[in-house]
């Protein structure tokens, strides 16, 4: 079993990424905005019921995967690293995968501002998050959350043996997806 997580800031392409790699491997992607927008009809991702319910899909699902016979899982996430509950977040998901033998694999997308609020709007984007849709609102959230919380790690902060950092500011999707299949060899 293989677990990648890819992680960066709002928009830097890491479903669409994960939708390629997805596409040359035998893993499965499981973007974060699966589960959002699954309880957003009822509840606000930001409401305590909305955390919760979003939180326990997740959880539910990478157990069961975890232990079934699939290849592997892509998991995307916007990592924090200066809230202590996404470093906690992330090595308890790790150990999910690991306590049933599985192998993590942690890929790290930055890019520059510019192009990530053009990726935004994208209408691919758009198509696949529909919390998304309110142009003003997410683009006043990707500025605000990347104020307030640093959303790529430090030079060596990140000691995982299986981690690669790519700028994909200037790359495809398709590009980068075949990046990190070499890398690690899927």
């Amino acid at each position: 079993m293989k677990f990648i997580i890819l992680f960066g800031p709002q928009a830097v392409g890491k479903m669409t990424v994960g939708q390629e790699l997805e596409k040359i491997t035998d893993l499965k992607l499981f973007h974060n905005h699966m589960t959002i927008e699954l309880v957003s009809p009822f509840f606000s991702y930001g409401s305590e019921p909305g955390k919760r319910l979003v939180s326990l899909f997740r959880q539910e699902i990478f157990e069961e995967v975890a232990k079934s016979d699939l290849e592997g899982l892509i998991f995307t996430f916007v990592w924090a690293f200066d809230l202590q509950n996404d470093w906690d977040y992330i090595e308890k998901i790790r150990r999910i995968f690991e306590i049933q033998g599985g192998t993590v694999y942690l890929v790290e997308l930055e890019a520059d501002m510019e192009e990530r609020l053009e990726r935004n709007k994208s209408p691919h984007r758009l198509n696949h998050k529909a919390t998304k849709r309110n142009l003003e609102f997410s683009e006043r959230d990707l500025r605000v959350t990347m104020e307030n919380h640093r959303l790529n790690s430090l030079e060596g902060e990140i000691g995982h043996a299986n981690y690669l950092r790519i700028n994909n500011t200037e790359l495809s999707p398709e590009t980068v997806a075949q990046m990190i299949k070499e890398k690690f060899q899927l």
